[in-house]
Formats: structure tokens, sequence, C-alpha cells
């Protein structure tokens, strides 16, 4: 798809009403009055990066719904927000794969990060808007354990 993320969103969007489906609507434009809001907070337009933040953050919305659903017991729920986070994902750019994170963990350990703070401080600008920071954190301590 070519232009920003934001108006590939907003052609989801037109393409959701056009097919007349309710949720894919309902889901579009909510991320895009996240997107909207977040730009009236920062007095700019977003770019895709930031744009890639606002989507990562419903995304990760949505997981915890399914986790409180699945765990209420209402399946149908969960399945509507795993549903939602299936269709966000599709406009995020490949994540970091956990080699490329524990490659970029130990390397930071050889140049010197001794704790956890200096650790993430060192290896999670490296994967911004491409890896969950959960992710990251599992992978630092694994490799600070392996390494002392």
């Amino acid at each position: 798809m070519n232009g920003s993320l934001a108006e590939q969103l907003r052609a989801a969007l037109n393409a959701a009403r056009k097919e007349r489906d309710q949720a894919r609507t309902l889901l579009f434009s909510t991320i895009l009055s996240d997107v909207r809001n977040r730009e009236i907070e920062l007095a700019k337009t977003l770019e895709d990066a930031e744009t890639v933040e606002v989507l990562r953050r419903g995304v990760k919305r949505r997981k915890e719904s399914v986790e409180a659903f699945t765990a209420g017991r209402r399946p149908d729920l969960a399945d509507r927000e795993s549903r939602e986070v299936t269709a966000l994902e599709a406009f995020l750019p490949p994540g970091a794969s956990d080699d490329e994170i524990r490659t970029a963990a130990r390397e930071a350990i050889g140049a010197g990060a001794k704790d956890l703070g200096s650790l993430m401080g060192k290896v999670m600008p490296l994967f911004k808007g491409r890896a969950d920071g959960k992710a990251v954190g599992r992978i630092a301590r694994e490799e600070l354990a392996a390494a002392s």
C-alpha cells in the first residue's frame, strides 16, 4: 500500500463502510480517533512511527481485554477483541524477532550494561515500535542471568 499509515487506515475505514461491516467500521474509526487525539496532544501531524505507537497501544488494550473476557468466561467478547487485534496487526510493521533482541542484549552487556535498567536503556530504543517492552524485558533478564 502507498501513502502514510493514517491514510491506509482511512482507506480501510472507507472500505469497511462500503461493505457495511459495522465491526470493522467501528474499529477503524476508533483507531483513527486515537490517532487524531494524539495529533492534538502533540500539536502536529503524526509520522508513521508515531501512528504505529498508537496502533500498538490499541493492540495492547485489546489483548488485555481478551485476557479479561477469557477469565470472565465471555468467549464471544474475547473472540471479537481477537479479531480486532488481527485487523490492527495487519497495519503494523513486522516485529523484531527474539533472536534480534537477544543479539542486541548480548552486545549491550558486552559494552558494559551490568543491570537491567542500563540494559533496557540501551536495547529498547533499538526496537521502538517493533517489539513489546515485556518481550524485551524478558529476554534482557535471561541474557543478564546467562552473563553472570
